[in-house]
């Protein structure tokens, strides 16, 4: 029978924190009384934690499934393929950092059986530097104007959603997506709650500060078109400056005569103007670089194998040779 819980978790190069996550997550979850699965994406990881993972298998593969990627392919990307894998009712998608608590996990469930069918996460007190704690709250003011989508804290990962919900989301072939972002476009009956948020355990952040751009440029461009109706807009207004302008300058020119006053500010004015044309190429550009990724059709991500079932068992997913497990999970079979 399919578990009522699933918890997707991305991995990538988390040696270090794994034995922590297992000793807290698989209590936590014991706990709720339910039944569940845990599925695991190994995002390419280049350290063991394919090992780890597979030795983690083994130990309990009664609930345990872990799906291995043959390379890095993003943490959006190994969620989508955790959402395909599930079975359960509740889908929990949660870091692999403990910054998320899994104690946590029981608040979100709890949510979802009251009849709500997407469930997101506020950090009560976020444990991350104050420069990017400020840029995400920037950024969720200026991605809710242009998207309409009210997410109070974007880049939490623990969030639960309904199976109706992520049906829906397996359906979609997007190359580039947010995956929070997608499924409150597919809920029903939305909410939040607030949960604990920690230090990360063991290693460092994955997103670097391009990263972060990156992804808040895929959350915009990919579910709104108002940059570039924005743009529009603003190169209408500017043309209207623009010839008022040239009108002005125009009248002095009979008025008063030929002067070289003014010639810094023509130049300054001039700047300001190429500034704006190049920032509309680069943003046109983005909505055309994402339409060139999605019409090559090429496959999403690519997983070598899953491992599953409570007999140990190689699934292959792909035309990858199926020996290649054993060198994706540190060289055990």
């Amino acid at each position: 029978m399919n578990p009522e819980i699933s918890v997707v978790i991305p991995v990538y190069n988390e040696e270090a924190g794994l034995a922590k996550l297992f000793a807290r997550l698989y209590p936590a979850l014991d706990a709720l009384g339910a039944s569940y699965e845990i599925v695991f994406v190994n995002d390419g990881s280049r350290d063991a934690s394919a090992a780890i993972l597979a030795d983690q298998y083994r130990l309990r593969p009664d609930v345990t499934r872990v799906v291995l990627f043959n390379g890095n392919y993003g943490q959006h990307m190994a969620i989508m393929a955790g959402f395909e894998a599930t079975r359960g009712s509740i889908v929990i998608t949660l870091d692999a950092d403990l910054q998320n608590p899994p104690e946590e996990i029981g608040k979100l469930v709890e949510k979802m059986r009251e009849g709500y069918d997407y469930v997101g996460s506020i950090r009560r007190k976020r444990q991350d530097s104050a420069w990017r704690t400020y840029a995400s709250r920037l950024m969720n003011r200026v991605r809710e104007r242009i998207t309409r989508i009210k997410m109070t804290d974007q880049g939490n990962m623990l969030r639960a959603y309904g199976r109706n919900v992520i049906d829906l989301i397996n359906q979609c072939k997007e190359i580039n997506t947010f995956v929070p972002a997608l499924a409150y476009t597919f809920a029903r009956r939305p909410t939040e709650v607030i949960v604990e948020h920690e230090e990360r355990s063991a290693g460092e952040s994955k997103y670097s500060l391009y990263s972060l751009i990156r992804l808040n440029f895929d959350l915009v461009t990919g579910f709104s078109l108002v940059p570039l109706q924005f743009f529009s807009m603003l190169g209408i207004g500017l043309s209207f400056v623009s010839a008022a302008l040239f009108f002005l300058l125009l009248v002095r020119r009979f008025l008063l005569g030929a002067e070289v006053q003014g010639v810094f500010t023509l130049f300054a004015i001039a700047f300001f103007l190429m500034g704006v044309i190049l920032f509309g190429i680069g943003l046109v550009g983005e909505y055309v670089g994402r339409i060139y990724q999605q019409v090559r059709g090429r496959p999403r991500y690519v997983v070598q194998a899953v491992l599953e079932g409570e007999t140990p068992l190689y699934r292959r997913r792909s035309d990858t040779p199926l020996h290649s497990v054993q060198e994706a999970a540190g060289g055990q079979s």
